[in-house]
C-alpha cells in the first residue's frame, strides 16, 4: 500500500535498481518509437519530393548510360507486386527517422545523462553539436559523387548490354551511400571525444597512425556499396584528413592538459626531473631523463 505523501528519494548520482532502469529504458524506447511514427507520417505525406531527391543522382546519368531511348524520361523499374508499396514505406521510414532524430536522440540522452558527470555532459553536448553537421556533410558528399560512381560502375558492362536497375536495388544503394559516408565522417570525432575524457592519449594515436590510415581505406573499400576505386578514394581521403585533424586536436588538448605536470610527454620507462630523498630523509640529487 502506498503511503500518502511518501515520495521515492532520487539518488543524486543517478543510481537506481535494475528494474527501474529497465522501466526507464522501456518508456524512453516507446516515446522514441512514437516520434519515429510521427515522422513516418510526415515522410509519407511528402513522398513525391523526397523520392525525386533520392532519384536525382540516377537521373543525372546520361541517357545512353541509363539505357534509355532518345526522349524517354528517367525511370526505374520494379519486378515485384508489392515493390511500389514498400518503396513508399521505406522512403517514409527513412524520412521519419531523420525528421524525428532530435526527439529520439533526446530520449537516448535523457536515459544516459544521469550517469554522466558535469564535464562529461559538456563533452557529449559538443559531440552531438559537431556530429550532426559532420554526418550531413558526409551524406552531401555521397549524394554529389553517387552519379560519378554509378557511371564508372556501369562502364564495366560489356558492349550491347542495357542496365535495368530496379527501384529496390537503387534505393538500397543510395541509402547505403548516404549512411556510410555520414557515419564515416563522424568516426574521427569519436577519437576526439575519447581523448577529451582521458581514455585515448595522443601518444597512442600517433603510435597507430599508419595502421589507422590503412584501416580507413580498407573500411572505405568494404563499406562503399559501389566498390569502384573512385568512390573508395572519395570516402577514404576525407576520412584520413578528418583523422589528421582529430589527431591535431588531441595533441593540443594533451599539451594543454600536461602543462605543469612533470610526467607529461614521458613514456612509461622514462624518468622525469624530480627530486629524490635520501634514506635519512635529506634531499638527494635530481635525476634526469
Amino acid at each position: 500500500m502506498r503511503v500518502k505523501g511518501f515520495r521515492r528519494q532520487v539518488d543524486p548520482e543517478g543510481r537506481m535498481p535494475l528494474m527501474d532502469h529497465l522501466r526507464e529504458l522501456r518508456n524512453r524506447v516507446v516515446k522514441a518509437l512514437l516520434f519515429v511514427g510521427a515522422g513516418l507520417g510526415v515522410g509519407l505525406w511528402q513522398f513525391k519530393p523526397l523520392w525525386d531527391f533520392l532519384q536525382g543522382p540516377y537521373c543525372e546519368l546520361p541517357a545512353e548510360v541509363r539505357g534509355d531511348r532518345p526522349g524517354e524520361a528517367c525511370g526505374l523499374i520494379f519486378t515485384g507486386v508489392f515493390d511500389a508499396f514498400f518503396l513508399y514505406f521505406k522512403v517514409g521510414l527513412i524520412a521519419g527517422i531523420l525528421v524525428s532524430s532530435p526527439f529520439w536522440l533526446y530520449q537516448l540522452w535523457a536515459f544516459v545523462a544521469p550517469a554522466l558527470r558535469g564535464r562529461e555532459k559538456g563533452y557529449t553536448y559538443a559531440f552531438v553539436a559537431a556530429a550532426v553537421p559532420l554526418f550531413l556533410g558526409g551524406s552531401a558528399l555521397a549524394y554529389y559523387i553517387a552519379t560519378k560512381g554509378m557511371q564508372i560502375t556501369f562502364s564495366f558492362a560489356p558492349a550491347g548490354t542495357t542496365p535495368m536497375i530496379t527501384i529496390d536495388n537503387y534505393l538500397s544503394y543510395i541509402i547505403m551511400m548516404l549512411v556510410v559516408f555520414g557515419v564515416a565522417f563522424v568516426l574521427p570525432l569519436i577519437v576526439v571525444l575519447l581523448n577529451m575524457i582521458g581514455v585515448l592519449p595522443h601518444s597512442a594515436i600517433a603510435k597507430w597512425r599508419r595502421m589507422i590510415i590503412f584501416l580507413a581505406f580498407v573500411f572505405a573499400a568494404i563499406a562503399t556499396p559501389g566498390g569502384d576505386p573512385f568512390t573508395m578514394m572519395a570516402l577514404g581521403i576525407p576520412v584520413v584528413v578528418l583523422f589528421e585533424i582529430a589527431e591535431l586536436i588531441a595533441f593540443l588538448n594533451d599539451r594543454r592538459r600536461g602543462k605543469g605536470d612533470p610526467f607529461a610527454g614521458l613514456d612509461d620507462d622514462e624518468m622525469s626531473e624530480i627530486a629524490e630523498e635520501s634514506a635519512d630523509g635529506a634531499p638527494g640529487a635530481t635525476s634526469t631523463r
